[in-house]
């Protein structure tokens, strides 16, 4: 038997689905809330609950916090240690570490060719109000988040400064922000595993926010995508080495454009929108490798 733990959150929808099916095909559950665990440096160990996590057979990581933050960098250091120890982690931890922080993830991403919106970033309030000025409005990002979470869409105008102070001093020092797109109906989250395209899910807006996320109203549907879709989404990926992952991608007046890529992919939106039991397939995945 197989021992594969799931890092993730008690009680979250996906970690617990993941953990469910690693135990349907091995008998062996495991869900490893990364904030009780320890890491003993001099006796080489991380432990969780009394378990020796370097004697499990693989690890999945499927959400490392509810929230992102900084913290959550320490966390993925504890399980890079397991992984530089030769524990077969999926996704690797140093892969997961560039996509936590979106400014490491965007830096990547245009170093390596990819279409994005035009983006600023500077700790100058005059330099964040210029590049508003230039862009009519943008769309302001925190480093860590998810689902846009802290995010403010600023347009250029007498309220502007203050509102970019604002922002900043509301735990921003470093100011992220990116032009504003035109409304979208839509845009799509393009799935890969080990590599290979998986499926594509829309996120179409539910009408009453300018962003397409479900808890601002987004419903998930099923989207075929062009080819061009999918090599970008192919090209992004390629970039981290993620087990699973989802790109999101939007598609404008002058092509199909990156947003990110995400750190733990989506699996509600594979299941609502496309069918597909993305946990027992990720399960399955893990167990052919180890």
């Amino acid at each position: 038997m197989k021992k594969i733990g799931v890092v993730g959150l008690t009680d979250g929808w996906s970690s617990e689905i993941l953990a469910d099916a690693c135990r349907k095909l091995t008998g062996f559950r495991l869900l490893i809330d990364m904030d009780r665990a320890v890491l003993d440096l001099d006796r080489g160990t991380v432990f969780y609950g009394g378990q020796d996590l370097s004697e499990l057979d693989a690890l999945i990581v499927k959400k490392i916090a509810p929230q992102y933050s900084p913290d959550v960098l320490d966390r993925l250091e504890m399980l890079r240690f397991l992984e530089l120890k030769g524990l077969p982690i999926f996704s690797k931890p140093s892969s997961i570490l560039k996509l936590i922080d979106r400014l490491s993830c965007t830096v990547a991403l245009r170093a390596g060719g990819l279409p994005m919106p035009a983006t600023v970033i500077t700790e100058d309030v005059d330099e964040a109000l210029a590049a508003v000025g230039r862009f009519g409005r943008a769309v302001f990002k925190p480093l860590y988040s998810t689902k846009a979470r802290g995010m403010e869409v600023i347009a250029a105008g007498p309220e502007a400064r203050l509102r970019i102070e604002a922002f900043q001093n509301g735990g921003n020092k470093v100011i992220y922000l990116q032009k504003m797109l035109p409304p979208l109906e839509r845009d799509l989250g393009v799935t890969f595993m080990g590599g290979q395209y998986l499926a594509t899910y829309a996120r179409k807006s539910g009408g009453t926010s300018w962003n397409t996320t479900t808890s601002a109203g987004g419903k998930y549907e099923p989207y075929e995508p062009s080819q061009e879709i999918v090599e970008l989404a192919r090209k992004a990926q390629s970039l981290f080495d993620m087990a699973f992952t989802c790109v999101d991608v939007a598609e404008t007046a002058q092509g199909p454009i990156v947003f990110e890529v995400s750190a733990f992919g989506g699996f509600r939106g594979l299941l609502d929108a496309c069918g597909i039991d993305a946990a027992e397939a990720y399960a399955r995945y893990v167990l052919e490798r180890i």
